[in-house]
Order: structure tokens, then C-alpha cells, then sequence
């Protein structure tokens, strides 16, 4: 009797070192095996318009008298607000930067086009101002009327102003939400068409986020991302790089 027990102990030993290796042989072979995965690039665009303009000019006067120059330089202030507000600009927006003197030197030089020596043309006041406004029409206006300056005597050095957009974080969630659906339903596709189907998500990368002006044909697209400022109307894009698990 205990000669059977022990050839029975014996068997369900050998038995259960069977059902062991090849356990450990199958885990062995699923760890070794390729794993499959498919991975993806979803985009998102988005065209908007900006809601928010800065424009910077600035304009010059020039004295042999610094003290005169100066004071020369604070009434044209007056008179360049005076107008800015008649425009409807409110005072809260326009930004009186501070005012930088410089000498002036005409330079001389001899026949042999050396310099010999400079001659003091006076003190030359520059003074910059910024407009900062949500009213992007009215300070577009104003950019195509500040010439009218020109009939108080004042030359305003100008270039075109920079548009921003106020809303833009939750602009860029809401586009990393689109591409990642894009992204999804681009691997749904790859992997019903070939007989299998996702199984999770390995990793996700988002791609640059980049701002460039609609149609531009000149704008390249930047490693670092492109943050056009030249143009009211833009257009948003971004991707999402996904790799997922296939079965």
C-alpha cells in the first residue's frame, strides 16, 4: 500500500514539473517574442483671429541745447496723446516709454578718407510709445492715419504692429484634445484593416505647437515652434505622436 502511495506522490510530482516548465517555457517565449505595436501621428489646425494689438512707433527731435531738446521732446508728447485720445485710444492703453538722448557727431574726413575729426551736431531726443489694445480695428486705423502728425511737426518712425492672441492656452488644450482623437482614429484604422485591434497605449509625445499665418506660403515651420505676430488672421496646428499596444 505504501509502495502505491509513493509511485502516486511520485507521478503527480512528475506531472506537476511537466505543467511547470512548460509554463515557465511558454512565459519564457511571450517575454522573448516581439511585442507589437502601431504608432501614429494625429493633427490638429485651427484658424482664429487675433484679439489683441500692440503697436510700438517712436519719433525725434534734436537741439544744441540738451535742456531745450528735452523740453522739445515733452511737448510733442502732449500733442501725440492729445491725438491718440481724439482717436478714441484711452489713456489706460498708451505707453510713454522713457526717453533716451544720444549726441549727434557729423563725422569729416580727410582726401585719403580717413577721419579726422567729428563735429557735434547736438543732443537727438527719442522718445517711444506703445499702444496695447483688444480694439484691434481702431488702433489698425489709427496705424494707417498717424501720418496726420506730420501737420504738428512731428515724424513718426513706425512698423507694423503685432497681433497676439488672448485666449491661446485654452486654445492649445483644446487642440491637443483634437489630436489625440486624430491620432486614435488613425491607429483604429491601421489596425482593423489588418485583422487585429489596439490593446492600450504605450507612450504619447506631443508635437510642437505652431502658429503661422494662413496660406503663407514664406513661413517655414520651426523645430522649436513657429509664433507668428505679423498677422491678425492665424492658424494653429499640433500633433500628437501615440504608439499603442497591438493584438
Amino acid at each position: 500500500m505504501q509502495d502505491k502511495t509513493k509511485i502516486v506522490i511520485s507521478v503527480i510530482l512528475g506531472v506537476c514539473f511537466v505543467l511547470g516548465a512548460i509554463a515557465c517555457g511558454i512565459a519564457f517565449y511571450q517575454a522573448k517574442a516581439p511585442t507589437k505595436t502601431v504608432s501614429v501621428v494625429g493633427l490638429a489646425e485651427r484658424d482664429f483671429v487675433s484679439d489683441l494689438i500692440v503697436w510700438d512707433f517712436n519719433y525725434k527731435t534734436k537741439d544744441m541745447n540738451q535742456k531745450a531738446a528735452y523740453d522739445q521732446i515733452k511737448k510733442m508728447n502732449e500733442t501725440v496723446k492729445a491725438y491718440l485720445i481724439s482717436k478714441g485710444i484711452p489713456e489706460n492703453e498708451i505707453q510713454f516709454k522713457r526717453t533716451q538722448c544720444e549726441e549727434s557727431f557729423r563725422y569729416e574726413y580727410d582726401q585719403q578718407a580717413h577721419r579726422s575729426f567729428d563735429v557735434f551736431q547736438g543732443y537727438e531726443m527719442t522718445q517711444s510709445v506703445r499702444i496695447e489694445s483688444k480694439d484691434v480695428e481702431k488702433v489698425e486705423n489709427l496705424y494707417n492715419d498717424i501720418a496726420e502728425l506730420l501737420d504738428e511737426g512731428i515724424n513718426v518712425n513706425t512698423w507694423g504692429p503685432n497681433y497676439y492672441y488672448t485666449k491661446l492656452a485654452d486654445l492649445k488644450i483644446e487642440m491637443l484634445a483634437d489630436a489625440t482623437k486624430d491620432a486614435r482614429n488613425r491607429a483604429e484604422t491601421i489596425t482593423k484593416n489588418a485583422g487585429s485591434h489596439l490593446a492600450g497605449l504605450k507612450v504619447a509625445n506631443m508635437g510642437v505647437f505652431q502658429i503661422t499665418a494662413p496660406n503663407s506660403s514664406d513661413e517655414d515651420y520651426s523645430w522649436g515652434g513657429a509664433f507668428n505676430t505679423s498677422s491678425k488672421n492665424k492658424r494653429a496646428s499640433i500633433n500628437m505622436r501615440l504608439t499603442y499596444y497591438v493584438k
